[in-house]
């Protein structure tokens, strides 16, 4: 089984279908391939999936340059253009049949709760403070409502963070300087929950 694991897009969805296609799972049409639906490759989303954290990933994201996080029209652009990629992925995503999962992240979770689409908990750095969005339809909600929280393939453990480690794993995994490069091995997964190694997303 090939598996692409793909964490924190944070609104950058241009990046996820350039990553597809180039990967095979991806068509011309942004449908899934022969290799996804039949299971040939597996893609795991690691979760946070909303929430761009710059101006510069808003730019990107809505094509305004430069964009206005005060500006109401902008912020309607930006949230609208965060729901729009959140169809196509759920469309590709039962295209797929089965093989394609998407985990629960915080800040989709956030989205959930009735926090507006389009702000983040603190702003990055430079960034002003937001205020405005939308929150996301009542068909998204349902799809996003049904994301796990984790996934276990082969003994290899997927999360967009591993909650359900034990606290000296998690303390070790924060404290790791390989965090960045998404897969964690680590000797205490094995001896305490089985798993061969981690796939996390969560950390920049």
């Amino acid at each position: 089984m090939r598996v692409i694991a793909v964490g924190d897009l944070h609104g950058n969805f241009p990046a996820l279908w350039r990553l597809l296609k180039a990967e095979g799972l991806a068509d011309a049409h942004l449908r899934p391939t022969a290799a996804l639906r039949t299971g040939e490759v597996r893609l795991v989303l690691l979760g946070d999936l909303v929430h761009p954290k710059t101006l510069r990933d808003y730019e990107r994201l809505t094509g305004l340059s430069p964009y206005d996080p005060e500006d109401p029209t902008h912020l309607r652009l930006a949230a609208g253009a965060q729901i729009r990629e959140l169809f196509r992925l759920k469309g590709f995503q039962e295209e797929a049949e089965g093989h394609v999962t998407i985990l629960l992240g915080n800040h989709d979770e956030a989205a959930l709760k009735g926090d507006p689409i389009l702000q983040p908990p603190p702003p990055a750095p430079g960034v002003p403070p937001r205020a405005g969005g939308q929150a996301p339809a009542r068909g998204l909600k349902r799809w996003m409502a049904s994301f796990p929280r984790e996934l276990v393939l082969e003994g290899v453990h997927f999360a967009t963070w591993p909650r359900a480690l034990a606290p000296g794993v998690r303390r070790s995994l924060l404290r790791s300087e390989r965090a960045q490069d998404l897969v964690v091995p680590h000797p205490r997964l094995r001896g305490a929950h089985g798993y061969r190694f981690g796939v996390y997303g969560h950390v920049p």
